[in-house]
C-alpha cells in the first residue's frame, strides 16, 4: 500500500464511521478547530447508520429511527446548526396505546419508564392483583441496589412482575430491543437508579422524580422529528462537513489502526496518516480495530452484545383504513404476539400526511435480544405476520398498496448490568493512547442525542477537555420510547 500525504502533525483528524456519531464528530472537529483537516471514512456506500431516509409509494419516510428526544439539546441543536431548523416538527399526536390482555388500552400516564408512583397510574393495564402488588412496595424493607442492578429484576422485586411484563418491558424493550430483566438500570434509566438509591420505596422514588419534574416544568415537545424524516439529519451534517472543507469517503472500510511515533496510521486501501482518530463504529467493529494498540479496550468492546430487528413499512389507501386514534401502540412480549410496536406514521408526522393525503403509512417492528428465527423469515412472511397482528389489534384488514422491509442486523447494543463500568474501563484504556477517542451508541445511550453528545465529548477529549466524557460516564443519556414505534 502507498502512504497518502496527509500532513501528519499539521492537524489531520480521521473519523472512522459515518453514522450520526461519526458525522457529528467530524462536524465538531471542523467547528471547534477551524483549519483542521478532517477525513471521514465509512465502510458502506451510505451515510447515516440507523438514520435512513427512504420512501414508500412516493412518500418520504424513515426506514430506521424516526424521532429524537427533544428534552436533550444535542440532536435538535445539531439539526439547527446544519440548516434544518425550519424543518423540525413535533409529533402531530403523541397519544399512544398498549396492546395487552386482548385489547388496545390507553398508554398510562404518571410513570417513569413504566414504573408508577402509585398503583392507580396503571389502572386498566394491570390486573387487580397486579395493582394490589404495587401497594406492597411501601411495606417492604429497602432493597440493596449496589453499584448497578437490572431494571426488570429490581422493579419486579419491589412492585411485582406484572408491572415489568406489561409496561416496563415494552417501553424499555422498545428502546433497546432487549430484555428488561437484563438491562442495566444505572445505564438505561439513570434517574430511576438514583431515585431507588435515595428512597426506601421505589414508588416514593418515582414520586420524587415527578415532583422534581413538576418544579422544573419544561415547555415544548418531548420528541421531535424532521420534515422528510430524521434520516435527513446525517445527510445535512455531511453537507455541512463538506462545506467546511471536510472530506467524506464512503465505500472505504478501515482494516487496521496503528500507532506510530508521529501519530496514527489508518489502513483504508491507502495508509492514511493522522494525528487524531475518532473511532465511531459499533463495538464489535471498534474491537477489531483496537485489538493491536488497545487490547484491553478491544476485549471489553468485543463482549458487547447486540440485538437485531426489522421494520415493516406499509402504505394503504386512506379510504380503506379505519384505525383507532393515536400515534400507534406497544406490545408486551408476555402476550405472545410477533410485532413489538406499530406506529401510525401518517398520524404521528404531519409531513407524511401532507405529502399524500390519500395515503396512510404505518409501520411495525419485530425482533428482540436473543431472537434469531424471526429475522430469518423472508420479506413476504414478515409483512404477513405484521398484517396478522395489525388485524387482531386494530381490525385493519385492507391490502397495502406498497410494503418495505428494512432489516437492522446487530442494530442495537445491549446495556447489561455493569455496562457503565465497562464503558469507564474502555475509556480509561483508550485514553492512555494520545490522539485516540471512541464514541457512538455502544457507550452512553442509544438515542440520537446520546450519540451526538458522545461524539462531542470524544472530540473535546482529543483537545484536552475531558469534561464531557466524565459527565457522560457518570450520567448516561437516558433514551425514551417515542410512543408507539422506535
Amino acid at each position: 500500500m502507498r502512504e497518502t500525504d496527509t500532513r501528519t502533525g499539521s492537524g489531520h483528524a480521521v473519523v472512522i464511521g459515518g453514522g450520526i456519531a461519526g458525522l457529528a464528530a467530524a462536524h465538531r472537529l471542523l467547528v471547534t478547530a477551524p483549519g483542521t483537516r478532517v477525513t471521514l471514512l465509512e465502510a458502506s456506500d451510505r451515510l447515516g447508520g440507523k438514520l435512513h431516509a427512504g420512501e414508500i409509494a412516493g412518500v418520504r419516510v424513515d426506514l430506521g429511527a424516526e424521532s429524537m428526544l427533544a428534552r436533550r439539546p444535542e440532536a435538535v441543536a445539531l439539526a439547527r446548526e446544519v440548516g434544518l431548523g425550519d424543518r423540525l416538527q413535533p409529533p402531530a399526536t403523541a397519544t399512544a396505546s398498549i396492546w395487552t390482555r386482548g385489547a388496545l388500552r390507553p398508554m398510562p400516564k404518571g410513570h417513569v419508564m413504566g414504573v408508577p408512583g402509585d398503583a392507580s397510574a396503571l389502572s386498566g393495564v394491570l390486573s387487580d392483583e397486579g395493582l394490589r402488588r404495587i401497594e406492597r412496595d411501601r411495606e417492604l424493607p429497602p432493597t440493596e441496589i449496589g453499584d448497578d442492578v437490572a431494571v426488570g429484576a429490581f422493579v419486579a422485586e419491589r412492585l411485582g412482575r406484572e408491572v415489568v411484563d406489561r409496561l416496563v418491558e415494552p417501553l424499555l424493550g422498545g428502546v433497546y430491543a432487549g430484555d428488561a430483566y437484563r438491562i442495566s438500570m444505572r445505564s438505561a434509566v439513570p434517574q430511576l437508579f438514583e431515585a431507588a438509591r435515595a428512597h426506601a420505596s421505589l414508588t416514593e422514588g418515582v414520586r420524587a422524580i415527578q415532583a422534581t419534574a413538576a418544579r422544573n416544568q419544561r415547555t415544548g415537545p418531548v420528541f421531535m422529528g424532521i420534515e422528510g424524516g430524521v434520516g435527513q439529519l446525517p445527510l445535512a451534517v455531511a453537507d455541512a462537513v463538506r462545506a467546511r472543507g471536510g472530506e467524506i469517503r464512503t465505500g472505504t472500510p478501515v482494516t487496521a489502526l496503528r500507532r506510530t511515533a508521529a501519530g496514527w496510521q489508518v489502513s483504508a486501501g491507502d495508509v492514511v496518516a493522522a494525528d487524531r482518530v475518532v473511532v465511531a463504529v459499533p463495538a464489535y467493529a471498534a474491537a477489531a480495530l483496537l485489538g493491536v494498540e488497545a487490547p484491553a479496550a478491544a476485549a471489553e468492546l468485543a463482549s458487547v452484545e447486540y440485538a437485531s430487528m426489522a421494520l415493516m413499512t406499509l402504505a394503504y389507501r386512506r379510504d380503506d383504513v379505519d384505525l383507532p386514534e393515536g400515534s400507534g401502540f406497544l406490545v408486551p412480549p408476555v402476550d405472545g404476539h410477533t410485532i413489538k410496536a406499530s406506529t401510525f406514521a401518517s398520524r404521528k408526522w404531519g409531513w407524511i400526511a401532507d405529502e399524500d393525503p390519500g395515503l396512510l403509512v404505518l409501520r411495525t417492528s419485530v425482533g428482540r435480544y436473543g431472537e434469531t428465527e424471526i429475522l430469518g423469515r423472508d420479506d413476504a412472511d414478515l409483512v404477513e405476520l405484521s398484517r396478522r397482528d395489525l388485524r387482531a389489534a386494530t381490525g385493519l384488514d385492507a391490502t397495502p398498496v406498497a410494503t418495505r422491509v428494512t432489516r437492522w442486523h446487530d442494530g442495537l447494543p445491549q446495556y447489561p448490568v455493569g455496562h457503565h463500568a465497562r464503558v469507564a474501563r474502555v475509556r480509561e484504556r483508550v485514553g492512555e493512547l494520545p490522539g485516540l477517542a471512541v464514541c457512538g451508541a455502544a457507550y452512553d445511550g442509544v438515542g440520537i442525542p446520546a450519540c451526538v453528545a458522545s461524539a462531542h465529548a470524544a472530540v473535546d477529549q482529543l483537545a484536552g477537555d475531558a469534561t464531557g466524557v466524565d459527565e457522560l460516564t457518570r450520567n448516561p443519556v437516558q433514551s425514551l420510547h417515542g410512543a408507539g414505534g422506535e
